[in-house]
């Protein structure tokens, strides 16, 4: 595709045509309520919600892409001057409300992009959008997926949402005394608080504004703004911490709960109070019924006297991955997250499935050490490369005094919004 023409999740750069998968903030970097580049392709809902996020927003530029059926829009080839016709499909990525994938074709070839998204295998929405999806590649072959790549590697391996919705809810359960803080985003994990609301009979307090999205959503009746109703308290992720956590104890009884696909958690630097990354992979066992929550977690995985961190996400595990990606046949593939604390280029456990030859492999941290504010990390590289089988080390020096600890941006990876334009599957 020639540049110029189509963004995804990027509203930085020239483009003829910008497209929203859905409204988290590491989608939406550049979006602003003045923005005014170009038309706006979205979702139905999205375009529902996009106002409340962005008061004052254009809404004339909003173009609603609906669902399974294909959309004709034009664009003007910046090489030739020539009017170029394209088409695009969106498809239920059931990441979050709103949230979906572009199916685009045209002149340039078949591009599929995912954003986030999750289909689980026994999920009905995912069952239905995989049934059209084949309908559609039937007659299409998809030159590039651009994939998201959160948990693109076999360490991350996690339950079904509906298996760790009820492990949430058997650890309120389990602490009928306590308090209980979930950290949500300002978008999404709406269906984990309707179960734990509707398996313990109970309201969940959220904030203010977040009851404004759950009323946009059409949810009623579940959400409160009063303390009084209920023990069970939704929270913005930025304010959940440590630190949070035991000011609320020293008044009352209060176990925190964060589901996150994220199989690594957060320790305290002595000292400073902040915040540092520690691989801490674990494969999560199955929980029996015989076995109890203050000893064999199963799912869930205390990391503090009164935090439990449970495997919900809203992204693939690597075997869903897998599975999506044999599903579409992709010619190439291309990850959507750059950067994570272990990145792995899809290509490099996938690129079989479509013969793509495997680039080197980017791996984690091996070893570190600290001197004084400083913590050296010496990164490794494996690969198919020349020099596979022979470590190539690069220290990273990271200041921990500017990592504040309360800041989402410690736990969540950076994802990048994807700039369709001629290029090579390598990122």
């Amino acid at each position: 595709m020639e540049k110029g023409l189509i963004s995804v999740d990027r509203f930085t750069e020239s483009s003829q045509a910008y497209f929203l998968t859905h409204l988290h903030t590491d989608h939406t970097q550049g979006l602003t309520s003045k923005w005014d580049r170009g038309p706006l392709f979205c979702s139905k809902l999205t375009a529902k919600l996009l106002p409340f996020k962005f008061p004052d927003f254009n809404l004339s530029l909003l173009r609603v892409v609906d669902l399974h059926i294909w959309h004709s829009f034009s664009l003007i080839s910046p090489t030739t001057g020539s009017q170029i016709t394209a088409h695009v499909m969106a498809l239920d990525a059931d990441h979050c409300p709103g949230g979906v994938m572009f199916l685009f074709r045209g002149g340039f070839g078949c591009l599929m992009y995912t954003g986030d998204f999750r289909w689980e295998a026994d999920s009905v929405r995912a069952k239905d959008a995989r049934r059209r999806l084949l309908d559609v590649l039937k007659n299409e072959t998809v030159d590039i997926l651009y994939l998201d790549n959160t948990y693109c590697n076999p360490s991350y391996d996690f339950p079904t949402r509906e298996v760790a919705a009820q492990q949430v809810a058997d650890i309120i359960a389990s602490h009928p005394e306590h308090d209980i803080i979930i950290g949500i985003d300002t978008l999404g994990k709406e269906e984990l608080l309707i179960h734990i609301s509707r398996v313990l009979n109970i309201k969940i307090w959220v904030w203010p504004e977040r009851l404004q999205t759950m009323h946009l959503l059409g949810l009623h009746g579940t959400f409160t703004t009063k303390t009084s109703l209920t023990r069970v308290r939704a929270v913005p992720r930025y304010s959940f911490s440590v630190e949070t956590l035991e000011g609320l104890n020293t008044m009352r009884p209060t176990i925190g709960i964060m589901p996150s696909g994220l199989p690594w958690v957060l320790k305290p630097v002595k000292g400073d109070g902040n915040l540092f990354g520690s691989l801490l992979t674990s494969r999560y066992k199955k929980r029996q019924p015989s076995d109890k929550l203050d000893g064999n977690l199963g799912y869930a995985d205390r990391y503090h006297q009164n935090m439990f961190s449970v495997p919900y996400s809203d992204h693939p595990c690597f075997a869903e991955i897998q599975e999506f990606i044999e599903l579409v046949q992709p010619t190439n593939i291309k990850g959507i997250v750059s950067s994570s604390s272990c990145y792995v280029d899809p290509l490099y456990y996938f690129g079989r499935l479509c013969g793509v030859n495997q680039p080197p492999k980017r791996f984690a941290y091996k070893h570190e050490r600290k001197e004084g504010d400083q913590k050296e990390v010496a990164a490794s590289y494996f690969g198919n490369s020349p020099e596979a089988g022979r470590i190539k080390s690069r220290p990273v020096r990271v200041d921990h005094k500017r990592v504040n600890a309360s800041r989402t941006s410690v736990s969540r990876r950076v994802r990048r919004g994807a700039k369709i334009v001629e290029s090579d599957c390598s990122d």
